[in-house]
């Protein structure tokens, strides 16, 4: 099944939600929306499901106007960041609930809607606790229940919002990859919103940054991060020291101060330099475009993380590297900074 928004529109009153958005997804891709709170990502995916309606636009699911259809009738999967199960019901009955209310002409018998759930509940690795209720279970196996539930009814599209939202980090790792996993079994075109930019570059075929109700850009995971497009996809994905600089003839300076980089194309004036941390290199003073003095250094496994307080910068900047343990950093020492990966981009009005 594939999915096509052209020229959404949504509003709040004044605030617009989403402002001209077009996208499109592919037969059995697993999509990511990855955006700040506020970006219009979970809007989008409720007017793909029917739940809200834009103001203007168009969707459509293999080339079907899905507009002229409610909720009910777009044959979706929607599992939502709170599970939203049945406290009354037992996992089993949850998982069948789907299939028991479809209209008679279309409902299964007894014994196949059984045979579906137990089905289900293989694929979730979770058979074992078909006679428990939610409150029994842990928020890990809950939200694998409400995506078995959501299959259920062997939706064309599934969407999941903040899906892993509401779980400790280690769980929402091992569903991140018990997801990625299902998806290959099961290859139904997915759409999962997300804030947790790790949580999209592991899971997803591709990703969609939103902002302010815009898409910033769309690509692959490593597209995304190693090639951002705007200085929001950088700053947003990865962690980046920012720097103020000016372009003037080819140059780039910090605060008057000549860097030894080029400026890649970038328009003259006011812009801003962004680097990944761990793409600054390190070296002796003097050995860099820029030089500092190392504040603190917190180590963890085979990196350490270092404050360094760039010498020569207007005021007093500091700015986090990560660096590998081969050369030890220490608190005092001057060092040579010397930017290996970046992105210049002209800065706001």
């Amino acid at each position: 099944m594939t999915i096509e928004v052209r020229n959404i529109v949504k509003k709040f009153g004044s605030f617009a939600a989403l402002d001209n958005v077009d996208l499109k997804v592919g037969d059995g891709e697993l999509l990511a929306l990855l955006g700040p709170s506020g970006s219009g990502k979970t809007t989008l995916l409720r007017i793909i499901a029917g739940l809200d309606w834009p103001d203007s636009g168009e969707v459509f699911f293999d080339g079907e106007n899905a507009l002229d259809h409610g909720a009910s009738e777009r044959h979706v999967g929607f599992v939502f960041q709170h599970y939203a199960l049945f406290r009354h019901m037992t996992v089993f009955e949850n998982v069948a609930f789907g299939l028991r209310v479809q209209p008679r002409g279309v409902r299964k018998s007894e014994d196949a809607i059984r045979a579906r759930v137990k089905e289900l509940l293989d694929l979730v690795q979770l058979d074992w606790l078909a006679d428990r209720y939610p409150s029994q279970l842990s928020g890990g196996q809950r939200q694998r229940i409400a995506l078995a539930r959501a299959l259920a009814i062997e939706p064309r599209i599934l969407l999941l919002d903040e899906p892993f939202g509401a779980l400790d980090a280690k769980v929402r790792k091992e569903l991140r990859q018990w997801l990625r996993s299902l998806h290959q079994e099961i290859h139904v075109t997915s759409i999962f919103v997300t804030h947790d930019q790790e949580e999209a570059l592991e899971v997803a075929n591709r990703v969609v940054v939103m902002d302010k109700g815009r898409i910033e850009q769309i690509g692959t995971p490593g597209d995304v991060y190693d090639n951002p497009a705007t200085a929001f996809v950088h700053g947003f994905i990865g962690e980046s020291i920012v720097l103020p600089v000016e372009v003037r003839d080819g140059a780039v300076k910090l605060g008057g101060r000549k860097l030894d980089i080029v400026a890649n194309g970038a328009a003259p004036g006011a812009a801003n330099l962004f680097v990944r941390r761990h793409d600054m290199q390190i070296g002796p003073a003097g050995s860099g475009s820029l030089e500092g003095s190392v504040q603190h250094v917190r180590t963890f496994g085979p990196i350490q993380r270092a404050e360094v307080a760039l010498c020569g910068s207007e005021g007093k900047t500091v700015i986090e590297i990560d660096a590998p343990r081969d050369r030890e950093l220490r608190t005092g020492e001057t060092i040579g900074l010397q930017p290996r990966r970046y992105r210049i981009f002209a800065a706001p009005e």
